[in-house]
């Protein structure tokens, strides 16, 4: 007996890190599907979409009217988390991951098959907009729904690890989506704007098939279990998050913020660039570098989290951003290459990384497994939506004078010091063992 119990404390142990790393993987593909699907879209608005789904006119009011169809899924996400973080902390986190998978992948390839102006005329952009909205339902409970089920299976002392392959999953869709659009961009513009544009979309197929079939053999965590077979859940996880977790639901969508800084390079950032001269192709390279860097960097600065604590990586990533966004658009305004690089790795892998790759998990640890979906499903669109509508607050503030990038630069440095604000707020939890998180919930 005596040589029984260390084995089989072995094994239990053993057992929890292949559920964690399974988990993490669930995670990170995902991410990828998700934001492959969110930020082709994001690609297609800066470079194509004013010129295919809107009548001729003023090519400013055009990219404008592009934006505003990227941001209405921002509209739509935080519904989505209110629906679907329902059913998460209902039903379980599995089976509601497999629906927002399904969702975001048949919205995105339907996108790719619509009609354009000249065909269909206001209906192509209503249409494309109604498939936007249900990009935003998907993507509005996709990370907080993955964060709370790698958080929950992750090993204690290692949760931040863990959880950050969700973040990690999102630079390799980010990296997917530009690799995709590199050959669009090559493309002659006739030809680029009358079919190549589609491929990219048709392709998130492909990484759908995957990740389902990964998603679909996962586990609830036992954490959520236990409260499920003693029926402990409430019955509107919502309404009970905000009774019982106020706090913590302000300091989450303050931190939100901290999103606004990707966002709003992707789209406004690629557009901006593309403005002032600065092909296309190498703006997507550009993306491509910084993310593939993030896809390694942002578990190794969880990492740090796990040992020295959330507040302290999480603060200094997002001042660091707030900080770096000058040199970025000042660099781009100038049109040097190598230091457009530097710059944009500087922050993606390093800055924002910072931040981006902790907030999986201290999100998560600040509500009771009862609300945890809901409440760091809502509270994280807060930020999203806003930063959702910044590339049009961007291009509008601008306007046609390019060298006044100083609008844009502040609109991400103001998001970051709502960030700091936030996190100065929130409690610290990365010691605290995992059925002892967030508040008491009856």
């Amino acid at each position: 007996m005596t040589d029984l119990a260390p084995t089989q404390t072995a094994e239990a142990k053993q057992y929890q890190l292949k559920r964690a790393k399974k988990a993490a993987l669930a995670a990170f593909l995902g991410g990828a599907l998700e934001y492959y699907d969110f930020f082709i879209y994001a690609t297609a608005a800066s470079l194509v979409f004013s010129k295919i789904f809107f009548p001729a006119g003023d090519p400013t009011v055009a990219l404008i009217a592009s934006f505003a169809t990227f941001g209405v899924a921002y509209v739509a996400r935080p519904f989505g988390a209110v629906v679907f973080g329902h059913l998460g902390d209902k039903i379980g986190r599995k089976n509601t991951l497999v629906l927002t998978l399904v969702l975001m992948g048949s919205a995105t390839f339907l996108i790719g098959v619509l009609p354009d102006f000249n065909a269909a005329g206001y209906w192509a952009p209503a249409l494309l907009v109604l498939l936007r909205l249900m990009q935003g339902l998907s993507a509005g409970a996709e990370t907080a729904g993955a964060s709370a089920l790698s958080t929950e299976e992750a090993p204690e002392g290692r949760r931040g690890f863990f959880a950050s392959f969700a973040m990690s999953g999102i630079s390799a869709g980010i990296v997917l989506a530009s690799l995709a659009f590199l050959p669009v961009a090559a493309m002659s513009e006739a030809d680029r704007l009358a079919w190549g544009w589609r491929i990219p979309f048709w392709l998130s197929l492909l990484v759908l098939v995957v990740a389902y079939l990964v998603r679909r053999s996962l586990e609830e965590p036992e954490v959520f279990e236990e409260k499920h077979d003693h029926g402990e859940l409430v019955k509107l996880p919502f309404a009970k998050m905000f009774k019982t977790h106020p706090a913590q639901f302000f300091q989450v969508a303050l931190m939100s913020f901290e999103t606004v800084t990707n966002t709003f390079m992707q789209s406004f950032g690629l557009a901006y660039a593309v403005s002032v001269g600065v092909p296309a192709s190498t703006m997507l390279w550009v993306s491509i570098l910084g993310n593939v860097i993030a896809m390694f960097s942002q578990p190794l600065l969880a990492r740090l989290s796990d040992r020295f604590g959330r507040r302290p990586v999480f603060i200094a990533g997002v001042l660091g951003s707030g900080l770096m966004i000058f040199v970025y658009f000042s660099v781009i305004s100038t049109g040097n290459i190598p230091m457009i690089f530097l710059a944009s790795t500087v922050i993606t892998a390093g800055t924002y990384s910072m931040s981006n790759a902790i907030y999986p998990a201290w999100f998560s640890e600040l509500f009771n497994v009862k609300v945890r979906y809901s409440g760091m499903a809502i509270g994280l669109q807060v930020g999203i939506l806003c930063a959702g509508f910044t590339p049009l607050l961007g291009t509008a503030l601008v306007g046609a004078d390019k060298a006044n990038w100083g609008p844009a630069a502040w609109i991400v440095a103001a998001s970051s010091l709502l960030a700091v604000a936030g996190a100065y707020w929130a409690r610290e939890t990365h010691k605290t063992p995992l059925r002892q998180l967030g508040n008491p919930v009856r």
